[in-house]
């Protein structure tokens, strides 16, 4: 691809229309201070732009090399690009173009781990991050531990072949900086996980103190882990995305981004060896991220899994579609009515509520129910289950939170019935599936059947016969909905 005429590229910067943003820094001086282990949308909608903010206001010394740990595809997209891409934030307004350069490298895991361990391990990098998502951290649902027993995980500790785990490559890195004497880099997850800075030192002193306790006990005394929130909906790009905006540029673009306007990045400010000026990308520092996360988790990524599962039961195929049908609308709403009383919230959870439903709206984005409704057993503990919990254990009415679980369930049998383990993208798909079909037909054997699956619902949640006989009726009234 690298052939392509008209490709973005730093050679053909200066073509771009005038109404597209670009970078107001020199590339070319750019070092690598920065690598981030999951370039995938996400990223470069929200902590990438951020450091492209930081680099046009302070020293060049916070390029990032962007890192695809399973797929190719990112790399061969982005590195004929020279690292660049474009960033489309879309709301009724209308479309605003920029291209990111904060992207210096990008490599491919699979086909360069000696090279990004190199990387890792040099003296100009201070910051790791993450964002791989729930399922790259391989942890129990239930305990939120590390799994050690997880195919991958064991076979880094084992040392069969290259480390391809975020644990096996970040502390083969951290061991290799020890060695040299170079003081330990930041790692900084940007994923949905509640309290995801503790939980990923807390996994990640796991599989040091496996492989060496020596190196856990450093780990532990040396390496900061901060925590965060993010939140930006940033659905896939779509082939009809990447033609308009092509249209846009007057160049080709790969992999661009399509993004909302709204965009906010809490961080725990605790970077031992320094960190860029994210404030001017508009990130919040703050001592408290698990009051934002919170909220944050609850109430937009556990209405985003709630209308998904009904959506997609429904045939709505994107979330603007989903909050315009009346029964999930007032799913979602009852749903933050009651999530907002199961914690402390940093703000007005009523406001952020409409502010949520508006960003719902927005028909620009085309956030689809199908994406939002992968992994939905990795998803469902903090988004979902934490909140039933609290609820359940003071009494308190739960109708909308367990409408919501019995949403995956109805979706999940859906699936299974229809095509197998395969038509899940789920890690515990084969659980699932099993669990599914060897229930039988009637509601209260597929509830106890899936409630039954430790790793996503534990061994209390069972035994609520409030939540079963709810969940039962809710089963029985969208299986009727389905036939």
């Amino acid at each position: 691809m690298a052939e392509v005429e008209g490709r973005l590229s730093d050679r053909t910067l200066a073509c771009l229309p005038p109404a597209v943003s670009r970078p107001a820094y020199d590339r070319s001086a750019l070092r690598t201070g920065i690598v981030h282990l999951g370039v995938g949308a996400f990223h470069r909608a929200h902590q990438a732009v951020c450091t492209d903010e930081a680099l046009a206001e302070g020293p060049p010394d916070w390029g990032i090399l962007g890192v695809s740990l399973r797929s190719v595809a990112t790399c061969e997209a982005l590195a004929p690009q020279d690292g660049l891409y474009t960033l489309a934030v879309r709301d009724a307004g209308g479309e605003q173009l920029r291209v990111v350069g904060a992207l210096k490298t990008v490599l491919s895991a699979p086909h360069a781990r000696q090279n990004l361990l190199g990387a890792m391990a040099a003296p100009d990098t201070r910051i790791v991050g993450l964002t791989v998502t729930e399922k790259g951290y391989h942890l129990d649902p239930a305990s939120r531990d590390l799994d050690l027993e997880a195919p991958a995980v064991a076979a880094d500790l084992a040392g069969r072949g290259a480390p391809a785990t975020i644990y096996g490559l970040i502390v083969e890195a951290l061991r290799r900086r020890r060695a040299a004497g170079l003081a330990p880099f930041t790692v900084l997850s940007s994923d949905n996980l509640p309290d995801n800075g503790k939980v990923l030192r807390r996994a990640m002193l796991a599989f040091a103190g496996a492989r060496d306790p020596g190196l856990e006990k450093w780990l532990a005394d040396a390496v900061a882990f901060p925590s965060t929130m993010v939140d930006r909906i940033t659905p896939a790009t779509t082939a009809e995305d990447r033609a308009a905006i092509e249209r846009s540029l007057g160049l080709v673009d790969a992999w661009p981004v399509v993004t909302e306007a709204f965009s906010q990045w809490v961080v725990e400010d605790r970077f031992p060896l320094g960190r860029p000026a994210w404030e001017a990308g508009g990130a919040v520092f703050s001592s408290d991220i698990a009051a934002w996360e919170r909220m944050k988790l609850r109430m937009l990524n556990g209405a985003h899994s709630a209308l998904a599962y009904l959506g997609q039961l429904k045939g709505c195929a994107t979330v603007d579609a989903a909050v315009a049908n009346p029964e999930i609308a007032e799913l979602v709403e009852g749903l933050w009515r009651e999530t907002a009383e199961t914690f402390l919230a940093p703000s007005d959870p009523a406001d952020y509520a409409r502010a949520l439903m508006a960003r719902f709206r927005n028909p620009t984005l085309c956030h689809r129910t199908a994406q939002i409704a992968m992994d939905g057993s990795q998803k469902l503990p903090g988004r979902l289950l934490e909140p039933l919990r609290q609820r359940l254990s003071t009494g308190a009415p739960c109708r909308h939170l367990t409408a919501a679980v019995a949403a995956w369930m109805a979706y999940v049998v859906r699936q299974v019935r229809a095509g197998g383990a395969e038509a899940l993208d789920d890690p515990l798909a084969h659980t699932i599936a099993q669990s599914v079909l060897g229930a039988g037909a009637s509601p209260a054997s597929l509830v106890a059947a899936l409630l039954s699956i430790e790793a996503i619902f534990g061994r209390d949640l069972p035994e609520s016969e409030a939540l079963c006989t709810g969940l039962v009726e809710e089963i029985d009234r969208l299986l009727v909905i389905k036939r």
